[in-house]
């Protein structure tokens, strides 16, 4: 896999050299077992897999040509590049403009943008209308297009089952930028509709069997299905396709039940005709970091602070599987930790900032498991390691430690 042009001040001097040492001794992936860095006073455990992923980093090597190769130009970019403040707010201090938010409201007006201005199109791709948009412009969309791969992945699997007259089900958050996306450039060639986690799937899958009448779909999922959808047909044939930050466990979940559910009503004989077996649209970046997030539910630790930007959905999912174990604090950088006593953390169910005391237990050594999302430069957690370090004594120097470790 190709390396990326990244900005010297994304790459970590501590936790960086971790994530190569691992990667060194473990070429191939096959050891999910954390890391463990003993300080003295705390012990922090890392998990194998964390931090930028390759669509990412492909995001951000595109941004920062365009800034570099572009002295002088109106540069925007379409929405957040990516789901983290930190990189943002770089982007933006250099310059930069957004045009949307992550949800699509306009910032500003389209009338606003000329031809010869750069627009860079996010990570999480965009639809089809705003691309038109674009064109009619005089801007290519694709020329600063920063598309995940594997986002694009999805889509080019969206549109075979198009061709081969499946429904495509998207499993995602209809309002995420990068669900939007697929349902745009689905909807131009199949019918598709959206839902967000198993319960909706299970009154999905109870619409199928006619448990619910049809009535009940477009009461439920209207607004979040394409124009037109005919549930008494456009159910008879379909396919499970995810937004790619989502629990690959749940996605695949959801694909079994939906699956489980068409045999009840067509058999298992013919199974084929009316289900899409899709699983090669899982992310490779969200599976591994899932399922090294899962290994660390082994670990024996006192709480997990897990470090991304707030309206990052890969990243909440981290939180979701390691709160089942431990006090997990989800953090956005070093500055929510406001002392040993105090620290301010996203609770992402209620979608709000909270403060909690009393955080950081009394006994020593401490055992911290520290983790971040796909769109969390690994500097962050150097910080938030450094942060916590500080305020308790008996610490030993981690770039001795990291040296002695790496070799």
């Amino acid at each position: 896999m190709r390396t990326f042009e990244i900005p010297t001040h994304y790459r970590s001097n501590l936790v960086g050299r971790l994530k190569a040492w691992r990667k060194a001794q473990d070429p191939k992936k096959k050891d999910l077992s954390p890391t463990v860095l003993d300080l003295g006073a705390v012990r922090f455990v890392f998990a194998r897999h964390f931090g930028f992923c390759y669509g990412v980093e492909n995001a951000i090597e595109i941004s920062y040509k365009a800034l570099e190769e572009n002295p002088g130009k109106r540069i925007f970019l379409l929405s957040q590049m990516i789901h983290n403040p930190a990189v943002n707010d770089d982007l933006t201090a250099r310059g930069m403009r957004f045009i949307q938010d992550t949800h699509g409201t306009m910032l500003m007006d389209w009338s606003e943008l000329s031809a010869d201005d750069i627009v860079i199109i996010p990570a999480f791709g965009t639809t089809l209308e705003t691309e038109a948009k674009l064109k009619a412009i005089g801007i290519d969309p694709l020329k600063h297009n920063t598309t995940c791969p594997f986002v694009e992945k999805v889509w080019n699997r969206s549109a075979q089952l198009g061709e081969k007259q499946y429904t495509v089900v998207i499993h995602g958050k209809a309002k995420h930028e990068e669900t939007r996306a697929t349902f745009s450039h689905t909807a131009q060639g199949a019918p598709a509709m959206i839902v967000k986690d198993m319960a909706e799937a299970e009154e999905l899958g109870r619409i199928i069997l006619g448990e619910l009448p049809l009535s009940h779909f477009h009461e439920r999922f209207g607004k979040h299905a394409t124009h037109g959808f005919d549930a008494s047909k456009d159910l008879e044939r379909i396919g499970v396709v995810n937004q790619t930050t989502m629990l690959a466990t749940e996605t695949q979940a959801i694909a079994d039940h939906l699956k489980q559910v068409m045999i009840r009503k067509h058999g298992d004989a013919d199974i084929k005709a009316h289900f899409a077996d899709t699983r090669d649209t899982l992310c490779y970046a969200t599976n591994d970091n899932q399922d090294a997030t899962n290994e660390l539910l082994k670990a024996d630790a006192d709480l997990a602070l897990v470090v991304g930007g707030y309206n990052s959905s890969n990243t909440s999912h981290l939180v979701e599987l390691l709160e089942r174990r431990f006090p997990t604090y989800f953090i956005k950088d070093e500055g929510e930790i406001m002392s040993a006593d105090t620290i301010q953390h996203f609770n992402y169910p209620e979608h709000r900032l909270e403060t909690t005391s009393n955080w950081m237990p009394a006994e020593r050594p401490l055992t911290i498991i520290l983790t971040s999302g796909a769109s969390c430069p690994d500097t962050l957690l150097d910080r938030v390691m450094l942060r916590v370090l500080s305020m308790l004594e008996g610490g030993r120097d981690p770039i001795e430690v990291v040296e002695s470790l790496v070799g």
